[in-house]
């Protein structure tokens, strides 16, 4: 009998896991802020992501736990978010090494979430795993110190992966559906130069590389990112033709920071090249469903 714990399964990306997942693991708890309660085959269990109150109990004899939890990037980076992006990153990873080290049979497999921001701005150099360059700004020191609150904690009896995530595309939730709208409103032209690179991952895909590392017991950092960067100018434009609006206007970085003020957001969640391939996935093996972002639009948009 397979069980999988989903730690700050509620969102996005825990829905898209949910969907794949639920037929081939009996078992499918999710660690929540609501109330426990049981729907279906999916068992939620309250948690405070911070202290461990009982909950660390459904840990016992799982094969996997995937922690997703983290306070949304999509905010003003005032002292008072920094810090609470911060904190819910590192207190959630944090608790979840302490319940697997209280374990008798603890997770199999331990998969917590990390960000592909972790990388430079880089327009001119491809980052992977291997040779990929740290930066050293607010966001990339979060992803830096997320990742050595998971990994200082020993866990000799699960196995340890950070998942280097950067913008998953799906039909219900994540980036897609703001950007489909704003592109439908004539809003969908290059922003600054255009010059800069987007790393992304068809929704499905992003769930396939999750069951290809547990399958394949990898471990340490991996990019989980489509193998084609693009360009926010031609990412725009594809994103263009696939909804048939045959023009977008171009947001320069002023207007762009101006209007990030305004509905309360970080001019950087655009204006950054992620230029991030997975090298450790495509040399194990992995193939992508959805490896060009035309085939991925498509799909989305049916």
């Amino acid at each position: 009998m397979k069980k999988m714990v989903i730690a700050a399964g509620t969102g996005f990306l825990g829905t898209v896991l949910i969907d794949f997942f639920k037929e081939s693991y009996q078992e499918l708890i999710v660690l929540t802020r609501g109330k426990s309660e049981r729907k279906n085959n999916i068992q939620y269990v309250h948690w405070n992501a911070n202290s461990l109150t009982g909950w660390e109990s459904v840990l016992e004899n799982a094969d996997v736990l995937i922690n997703l939890a983290g306070k949304s990037v999509d905010c003003r980076y005032t002292p008072e978010n920094k810090a609470a992006i911060l904190a819910s990153r590192i207190d959630s990873t944090r608790v979840l090494n302490e319940a697997v080290l209280k374990c008798k049979n603890p997770p199999k497999h331990f998969i917590n979430s990390s960000t592909a921001t972790i990388y430079r701005h880089s327009e001119d150099k491809q980052m992977n795993e291997y040779s990929g360059e740290i930066g050293d700004d607010f966001s990339m020191n979060v992803a830096k110190s997320w990742e050595k609150a998971f990994y200082d904690v020993e866990t000799d009896k699960a196995l340890k992966t950070a998942v280097r995530t950067s913008i998953v595309l799906g039909k219900n939730g994540g980036a897609f559906i703001p950007l489909k709208r704003l592109t439908q409103l004539g809003l969908g032209g290059k922003v600054g130069n255009g010059k800069q690179f987007v790393s992304w991952i068809h929704e499905l895909d992003f769930a396939k590389a999750i069951d290809f590392i547990i399958d394949k017991k990898l471990t340490g950092n991996i990019n989980v990112v489509s193998s084609k960067p693009e360009r926010n100018v031609d990412f725009m434009r594809k994103l263009r033709q696939a909804v048939r609006i045959p023009f977008g206007i171009p947001i320069s970085k002023t207007m762009l920071k101006i209007g990030a003020k305004i509905i309360q957001t970080e001019s950087e969640l655009v204006l950054k090249s992620r230029n991030v391939i997975p090298k450790r996935l495509t040399e194990n093996g992995f193939t992508f469903e959805y490896h060009d972002l035309e085939k991925a639009f498509k799909n989305l948009l049916s």
